[in-house]
């Protein structure tokens, strides 16, 4: 029997069990029935609540390795509400396996002692005025703020103002949405903020890359979380704010914010899977569409007609949607259009944005260097998504067109992904695609270019599984490459030891019956990127998928 506890952390916003703020442990369950180990923690919960004086709420969720298990408690008590869980967990354990109670009573005195300190009424007072006169307020441990861009102020979270001081009519949103997807998040939040820069406005965008106000990047780094997103909408350049969203972020705190105008979800595909209790491409769904709880009453949920399990998930929704597809003919972009609904889609290699019988030509795919003039699928369909999610903002057609025409496929305008090349008559690609999914998206886009032989570079993190390796190396083998230059990751070991996954994907490729004088190896992605250009000749396409050292090959390439 196994009974071990994961993890206990707070939950800030909106999440995957419900829309509440609280604490949650994470916990592994083996060689006893599950709903009985949570039936008997909701009791301990129960009673522990009752005598700390607490009226709150109880929720669980099981999966394949265990259970999530979650309370819900004020904003100011959050730290110790992961205690509370932690302890009814503990004295749920002893239970089961016949052992000493921990003195339970005893920590709940020294709890009360913790919650005195915890607590800050003041906060509270300020949530809920806030909540009356329709003001976001934006908190954290240290910070709480009111508005958004340059209508935001701040305040230390222990010297907040008087409640009679504030003049909330001065406090303003501004136009937010959350971009998400297993693939592709990245591209839309670069692309969407081209765009409102076409349209006039200093856009901010957090990513898995950095923050950035306009041209300017505050901070490098994973910001596609609730800090990230805190950060932004506090800037007072901020005049329009597209966040990403990354299933983590969901996972660990919930979405960042709890209202925006709208939402894009780009595509759900296998990625990350066994982490905090999501062990399947449905549970993985039903994160990224998390950000559906935070759209405002008029939101617009902009989703990919294309991909199965965004429309599976979708099903379940009672929000306004704009659906997108590569097809005209798609089901569900024809039943947009009979009922006067949004709908993105392609028509004679030209995206066309229709509401209802209303229809838009917004460009031909030729003309969006993104696309690869057509070639580049993935990107077809970011493109589209976006458009749907630029016109639930009421950015122009006109600022949406001169977006999309002036956004390259570069290293300045989308660092690291599709950033195309041409040295000496030899065709390059580097791309940061890291799962299966992207992978084969940007292999597909190679193998439909014109090229006397295919060269690809590639690497893998260390926490995939041996299996995992082997499918993504199917993956590139799709290319059936003149050279496989294999990379290792040093950055990206996570338990490996140096050289272990080379030599697995190396036995992959024998096994596969490519011969090994196709197959090299490298230090580095830069050292990589050297033994594939050596190999090139003129007509020859060289594929890179560049996990690390991004910048460094940047510079080689444009020696």
């Amino acid at each position: 029997m196994r009974l071990e506890l994961d993890e206990a952390r707070r939950l800030t916003g909106p999440n995957l069990l419900w829309d509440h703020p609280g604490a949650i442990v994470d916990v592994m369950i083996t060689g006893i029935d599950k709903n009985a180990v949570v039936t008997l923690w909701q009791h301990w919960a129960a009673k522990l609540l009752s005598e700390f004086g607490w009226q709150q709420q109880t929720i669980y969720r099981v999966h394949s390795e265990g259970a999530n298990l979650a309370l819900s408690a004020p904003m100011d008590a959050l730290y110790c509400a992961c205690d509370l869980a932690e302890l009814a967990w503990h004295c749920t354990v002893a239970e089961l396996q016949n052992a000493a109670t921990p003195d339970w009573r005893q920590r709940l005195n020294e709890m009360q002692v913790e919650l005195a300190e915890e607590r800050n009424p003041e906060l509270i007072a300020l949530l809920q005025a806030a909540h009356q006169h329709n003001v976001s307020c934006i908190v954290d441990d240290d910070e709480v703020s009111l508005g958004m861009g340059k209508s935001s102020q701040t305040w230390p979270a222990r010297a907040l103002p008087a409640l009679s001081s504030i003049q909330w009519q001065q406090y303003q949103d501004i136009p937010r949405a959350f971009i998400t997807g297993t693939n592709g998040k990245s591209t839309s939040v670069r692309l969407a903020s081209h765009i409102a820069k076409a349209a006039g406005f200093v856009a901010g965008v957090t990513s898995t890359d950095f923050i950035r106000v306009g041209e300017d990047i505050i901070d490098t780094g994973d910001y596609s979380g609730p800090g990230g997103a805190r950060m932004l909408l506090r800037d007072p350049r901020t005049e329009l704010a597209f966040l990403e969203v990354a299933r983590g972020g969901i996972l660990r705190r919930g979405i960042p914010i709890d209202a925006v105008n709208a939402a894009l979800i780009t595509n759900v595909a296998s990625d990350h899977l066994g982490q905090y209790g999501i062990n399947t491409v449905g549970e993985l769904a039903q994160t990224k569409f998390v950000v559906a709880k935070g759209l405002d009453a008029n939101g617009t949920l902009v989703l990919n007609a294309d991909n199965k399990l965004v429309v599976e998930q979708a099903v379940q929704l009672g929000k306004k949607i704009c659906w997108f597809s590569t097809q005209e003919t798609n089901p569900l972009i024809q039943r947009q259009l009979s009922s006067g609904n949004a709908a993105v889609f392609i028509r004679d290699k030209h995206i066309i944005y229709a509401l209802g019988s209303e229809e838009e030509c917004i460009a031909a795919l030729e003309q969006v260097p993104m696309t690869l003039n057509g070639a580049a699928q993935h990107n077809v369909q970011n493109a589209l998504g976006v458009v749907g999610l630029c016109k639930a903002m009421n950015l122009s057609t006109q600022a949406i067109c001169q977006g999309l025409l002036s956004f390259g496929s570069n290293a300045q305008d989308n660092p690291g992904r599709g950033n195309f090349y041409e040295t000496k008559g030899i065709k390059v690609l580097v791309d940061f695609a890291h799962n299966e999914h992207s992978m084969q998206a940007v292999v597909k886009t190679v193998n439909q270019l014109p090229a006397k032989r295919k060269i690809v570079m590639f690497s893998h993190a260390g926490d995939r599984s041996d299996q995992e390796i082997c499918d993504l190396t199917d993956a590139v083998l799709a290319l059936d490459a003149s050279l496989y230059v294999v990379t290792e990751l040093q950055r990206y070991l996570r338990g490996r030891e140096l050289g272990e996954v080379p030599q697995i994907v190396a036995e992959h490729l024998r096994q596969k019956s490519v011969p090994a004088q196709k197959i090299q190896f490298a230090t580095d992605p830069l050292a990589g990127a050297k033994i594939a250009m050596s190999f090139a000749q003129p007509g020859d396409v060289v594929l890179l998928f560049v996990l690390s050292e991004r910048e460094q090959v940047h510079q080689f390439l444009s020696q």
